[in-house]
């Protein structure tokens, strides 16, 4: 059973992971986390919780969305406040999860390598939001 998370203790716990290199199907900051990585352990999802294997290249939003669903995690109507976990769609059928602070996002950023922050407003189209359980 997942527990409950408070959005602050969201965005500390992906603020304290800016820095930390990417890595595909990451899953422990110490080695490397990708979007999904990130995702789990910012609302400390248990592992069971957590997709094995998926692509965020290709496939559809609603894939990726039913796998946040199936995670545990509450859809939102509305665009949600710091702590919150967004779907965007960065590329053509290219898919990216991040997470909502007070002044911008953080996110696993491939480019650039690593996690990092970015102040301001979501700058792909959102696809959906949603809150983790208790947030």
């Amino acid at each position: 059973m997942m527990n409950d998370v408070v959005p602050n203790d969201v965005v500390a716990r992906a603020h304290a992971c800016i820095g930390v290199r990417f890595r595909p199907q990451g899953r422990v900051p110490a080695y490397g986390l990708d979007c999904v990585g990130l995702i789990a352990f910012a609302g400390r999802l248990p592992g069971e919780k957590v997709p094995a294997r998926y692509a965020m290249r290709g496939g559809t939003a609603d894939d990726v969305a039913a796998q946040v669903n199936a995670a545990g995690l509450v859809r939102l109507d509305d665009m949600p406040g710091p702590g919150a976990v967004v779907l965007v769609e960065a590329g053509p059928r290219q898919f990216h999860l991040l997470i909502l602070m007070a002044d911008g996002f953080v996110h696993a950023d491939a480019g650039i390598g690593r996690i990092v922050a970015v102040p301001g407003i979501v700058p792909w189209p959102v696809i959906a939001c949603w809150r983790y359980k208790g947030g």
